[in-house]
């Protein structure tokens, strides 16, 4: 098993190992007392993992209740997260009680944000079920939910009390939510990573599971520690976010955010002129089974762009690839974005 410890404006630790579900209510009672805990799932998850976890919640004394909502971005709303509030309400969570979110990066997200704003914030606890939320999502205290504008658009800074990574749960999951997780691991590598990003090229990259989140976690805590509030380094972890967003929002988020998130990161190294690295990232993207082009127009993404939070008035951040292993935030100007994604796709469809 691996520990990861992060110093933030909360410390705390992330495990990755085999057996940490069945086991999640031992590791709770040694960071915080006996009390009521709000579980947090989907549809999906709650079939496959909540009785284990509440059973083991139980053997420890705590005492739960589970609220469950229908699975898929389409929930990530604030109609889902003003039912999850009620609900934490009408179980008398109080102060001294917790969440737990148990799911992917959707579930994370928003029970994260009902934990921030409820009582003016109680504590919360991250059990990732895919890939993308071990390696993302759950690490680092970004809570959120999208607007009808824009994803993402509602959300606070929150860092969990604890992160338990069961890398059993994320060994076992189908090939897609794999491929979807596998977008940000790639990320990690072009942002600091050669070998990291090299072993992503291999159709064996699955086999080293445990070692693929314990790199990207290490990379996130760094840029955490050193950038909480995502003001400097820590707007790195953004690439291909942009270019993706504007995908996933033109696709009424039907495509998955690491689908767009890979499919982004291509458009950034074209984007960047960078045609080898393109190069690189498609066929990396390939053999992870991610997409490298989208059906969408220049324009359109570019409109879509637009509500990208990222935004600072008549500009945006793009995270762009200087090689594999570094790249460098570009202050742009709006008005150039459909010239970028232009010259991204035009870039990747030669490459294709």
């Amino acid at each position: 098993m691996y520990r990861v410890h992060l110093d933030a404006s909360k410390s705390y630790d992330i495990f990755i190992g085999s057996g940490l579900i069945k086991n999640a209510g031992t590791y709770l009672s040694r960071l915080l007392p006996r009390c009521r805990v709000a579980v947090i799932t989907d549809s999906n998850v709650y079939p496959l993992y909540a009785q284990t976890v509440c059973q083991s919640l139980a053997e420890n004394g705590f005492e739960y209740d589970t609220f469950v909502f229908p699975a898929g971005e389409q929930s990530k709303n604030i109609s889902t997260l003003s039912d999850m509030l009620e609900f934490m309400a009408n179980c008398q969570l109080t102060r001294s009680d917790f969440v737990l979110a148990l799911g992917g990066g959707v579930t994370g997200d928003m029970a994260g944000f009902a934990a921030a704003v409820y009582a003016r914030g109680i504590p919360f606890v991250q059990i990732p079920t895919t890939l993308l939320a071990a390696v993302d999502s759950s690490v680092g205290g970004k809570t959120a939910i999208d607007l009808k504008a824009g994803k993402n658009l509602a959300g606070a800074f929150h860092q969990p009390s604890l992160v338990l990574t069961d890398t059993d749960v994320i060994a076992a999951l189908p090939a897609q939510l794999l491929s979807e997780g596998a977008a940000e691991v790639i990320k990690y590598g072009v942002l600091q990573d050669p070998e990291l990003f090299s072993w992503m090229c291999e159709s064996t990259w699955t086999e080293k599971i445990p070692e693929i989140i314990l790199r990207s976690v290490e990379i996130k805590r760094a840029m955490v520690m050193e950038d909480e509030l995502d003001r400097g380094v820590r707007k790195m972890l953004n690439l291909g976010h942009t270019f993706g967003h504007a995908i996933e929002k033109c696709a009424d988020f039907s495509l998955s955010h690491g689908f767009g998130v890979a499919i982004g990161m291509a458009i950034a190294a074209g984007a960047a002129g960078k045609e080898e690295i393109c190069r690189r990232i498609i066929a990396a993207n390939t053999a992870c089974g991610l997409p490298s082009t989208c059906i969408f127009s220049p324009e359109e993404l570019a409109q879509a762009a637009l509500t990208d939070k990222k935004r600072s008035g008549s500009t945006v951040d793009l995270i762009l690839p200087e090689e594999i292993g570094r790249c460098y935030i570009q202050k742009t100007p709006v008005s150039e974005l459909c010239v970028l994604f232009e010259k991204g796709l035009s870039m990747i469809k030669e490459l294709i």
